[in-house]
């Protein structure tokens, strides 16, 4: 199952790690341009001397859709495509680790695990081997806003998908046997892809010294102690409290026949009761940081890592679509203005990264650099810190402009190739938007973006008193 966005982070960090390992010295774009990840993978792009391709800004047709809310407070959006013979069903439950409490986090991803565990009519792990059996595909993510789950099958199968997805949400087996045993893999899944990654960590450092008071300063997969000292009176609470009707959202894309659906929603879902108490949404806010912050750690790394991160707006916010552009810009691929002046111009760095991670709420944007031997940590900070302050002082070229924007409206078109694209479009849109039509607007804000709009965002929220610099050294290094 695919969990959490900061998996990119640690691509780039085991590809540095193991280039290190191998030779014996120490020499990061999600499928939506939209969608609440850090974009850090490197890419391969044409050098920086190449002239961008022509604009693609011809906009997609727009969605046809039908939005449909039932009695008990489930959300259906129908969107029908005949094209082939699929169907795609998309749920998506509006929690995700900013909704825990501090003492017991990661339980949203934990209820990933448990949704495929079984519920009053259908065994573990059969909801996955029954949609194996008929050809189709299955699977589920968790991140800080949202758990979804999917399933693409033929669409005769559609009737058995919608019934199972109707019977897990009502009747879903959470007793202490299954708690146990899943809080075991959970834990698990935590020691392989954090705690013995080179570099696994540098997510969980950064969050936890940006952030005082929102969630978001945890990581999605828990930490061991809170997942140890989990109850199963806990874990049922949290599920009585956010696997509800009223708080989840379902896509139903392909091909059916809308009456015939609708029908069938309506007799699986329409009979699961109403939740007896409203949804709670009292997340703490972050206040606002009022002066720089600076932090060295340690840990048992072979290189250290200079971080200079900024707290930036939310997902849908007017400001978030010029970020979008500067995180193109500076740190997305190997063509950006941090990799091309940390790794190849200066060679102050191994490899140099970074991202806006704009979410549902006000989130970070961060550069990471990892710093070659011999050169200095303090002359790496500086150089990151620069690129920031040229985008305030100089802002961007047309050229670099034009070029993100092409970009994105390759990203947007091609993000609805499949009936999966086109689900989570809808779906992002009506939970975190709470405006399904930005499904199709967004594409036009963007191609209306100035250079003007870039160094503006780049001065509001690049300012020395909202930065944090973090130094990360091995442990022991005595720098």
């Amino acid at each position: 199952m695919r969990h959490f966005p900061t998996r990119r982070l640690l691509s780039w960090l085991v590809r540095a790690a193991g280039v290190a390992v191998a030779s014996g010295t120490f020499l990061v774009a999600s499928g939506l341009p939209l969608d609440a990840t850090v974009r850090l993978e490197a890419a391969v792009q044409a050098p920086a001397a190449a002239a961008p391709a022509p604009s693609t800004a011809a906009a997609p047709p727009p969605f046809q859709y039908e939005r449909v809310q039932l009695p008990n407070g489930l959300t259906v959006i129908y969107h029908q495509d005949h094209s082939t013979p699929i169907a795609h069903v998309q749920l998506w439950y509006h929690v995700g680790s900013k909704d825990e409490r501090p003492g017991r986090t990661g339980f949203a991803h934990l209820f990933e695990h448990m949704m495929f565990k079984g519920s009053r009519n259908v065994e573990p792990e059969q909801h996955t081997s029954m949609i194996s059996s008929v050809g189709g595909r299955a699977n589920a993510y968790t991140n800080e806003d949202a758990t979804v789950y999917w399933q693409t099958v033929p669409s005769h199968f559609l009737p058995m998908v919608l019934w199972m997805e109707a019977d897990r949400m009502a009747t879903l087996r959470v007793d202490e046997r299954t708690f146990i045993n899943e809080r075991e893999v959970v834990k698990e899944e935590r020691r392989m892809r954090i705690e013995n990654q080179p570099y696994g960590r540098l997510n969980e450092i950064i969050y936890a010294n940006a952030f005082t008071t929102h969630p978001y300063r945890h990581p999605v997969i828990g930490s061991m102690a809170d997942l140890e000292s989990a109850t199963i009176d806990d874990v049922r609470e949290f599920h009585r409290t956010y696997y509800v009707p009223a708080n989840a959202t379902m896509v139903v894309a392909g091909d059916f026949d809308m009456a015939e659906t609708q029908q069938m929603v309506t007799r699986y879902f329409g009979r699961i009761p109403k939740a007896e108490r409203e949804v709670p949404r009292d997340i703490p806010r972050e206040p606002p940081q009022t002066r720089e912050k600076r932090v060295v750690v340690e840990e048992a790394w072979p290189l250290p890592a200079v971080v200079v991160a900024h707290h930036i707006t939310y997902d849908g916010h007017p400001d978030a679509y010029p970020l979008h552009i500067v995180s193109k810009v500076l740190s997305d691929g190997q063509s950006s203005r941090i990799f091309r002046r940390l790794v190849y111009d200066t060679g102050l760095a191994l490899t140099a990264f970074g991202g806006a991670n704009i979410i549902e709420h006000p989130n970070l944007f961060y550069a990471v650099a990892l710093v070659n031997p011999g050169q200095s940590v303090a002359e790496v900070e500086r150089a990151l810190i620069a690129e920031l302050d040229k985008l305030k002082t100089d802002g961007i070229t047309e050229r670099e402009l034009q070029r993100a924007k092409n970009q994105f409206a390759r990203d947007y078109i091609i993000g609805r190739e499949s009936l999966q694209q086109k689900a989570t479009h809808l779906a992002h849109a009506e939970v975190l938007h709470a405006d399904i039509t930005t499904a199709d607007g967004e594409f036009h804000i963007f191609q209306n973006i100035t250079r003007e709009d870039v160094q503006r965002v780049a001065n509001t929220y690049f300012k020395p008193e909202t930065r944090l610099v973090l130094h990360v050294l091995p442990r022991g290094s005595g720098q």
